[in-house]
């Protein structure tokens, strides 16, 4: 059966990426040990452009390189959200006595991934291009697409939690018709090799990964 794969980038990344060694991860070939006995023919990949902060100036240039790597994959698409940064005033967790009682903050939020997602869903289950789709989140908010995708339009919706440390959506959950975890050895044997190239030349990991 033709499988598609949906994957919240920030969702995976915070859940089990981070700080790991394994962060030049190959999305096909992370699906494939992931889902041995499905017909992966498409892998939608959910992501925005991040910029560099002053406690992490490469970060822009890390993640162009990623993306570059992925766009040596066949079956992996990019799908582009974008991010809004502004400042705001929080309420401190503790306060001191007599201090101020707020805080003003920069704030980023990353915007259209997930709608993104939702919709790519729904219009690959309308138009019958997949038989599964599998959603790699841990976020409850795609209950209601997956349900739809399910129920309404008769294809079988699986999920793929992210986290690591063992927090599970019951929202997700409940709306799936499978359920796994990703395993620190899947991510492990699923890297892209150190050097690579494509028509552009040749490129690398990046070194702090």
């Amino acid at each position: 059966m033709a499988t598609h794969v949906y994957i919240d980038g920030f969702n995976l990344y915070y859940g089990c990426l981070k700080g790991s060694p394994y962060r030049w991860l190959d999305l096909e070939a992370l699906c494939a040990r992931l889902l041995p006995q499905d017909d992966v023919t498409r892998v939608r990949y959910f992501t925005a452009r991040v910029k560099d902060r002053p406690n992490d100036v490469g970060a822009a240039s890390r993640q162009r390189v990623y993306l570059r790597a992925l766009g040596t994959l066949p079956r992996v698409s990019v799908h582009l959200g974008h991010f809004l940064t502004h400042p705001t005033r929080m309420p401190l967790a503790h306060p001191a006595p007599g201090g101020p009682s707020t805080v003003e903050v920069i704030k980023t939020e990353e915007k259209g991934s997930d709608v993104n997602l939702a919709t790519h869903l729904l219009m690959d289950a309308f138009q019958k291009d997949c038989d599964v789709a599998v959603v790699v989140s841990n976020d409850g908010d795609l209950r209601e697409p997956m349900q739809m995708a399910s129920r309404r339009l008769g294809i079988k919706v699986g999920v793929i939690n992210p986290q690591t440390r063992g927090k599970k959506s019951k929202a997700l959950s409940s709306a799936a018709d499978f359920y796994k975890a990703i395993r620190e050895s899947a991510l492990r044997k699923s890297q892209f090799p150190a050097q690579m190239a494509d028509g552009r030349g040749a490129f690398h990991k990046p070194p702090s990964w």
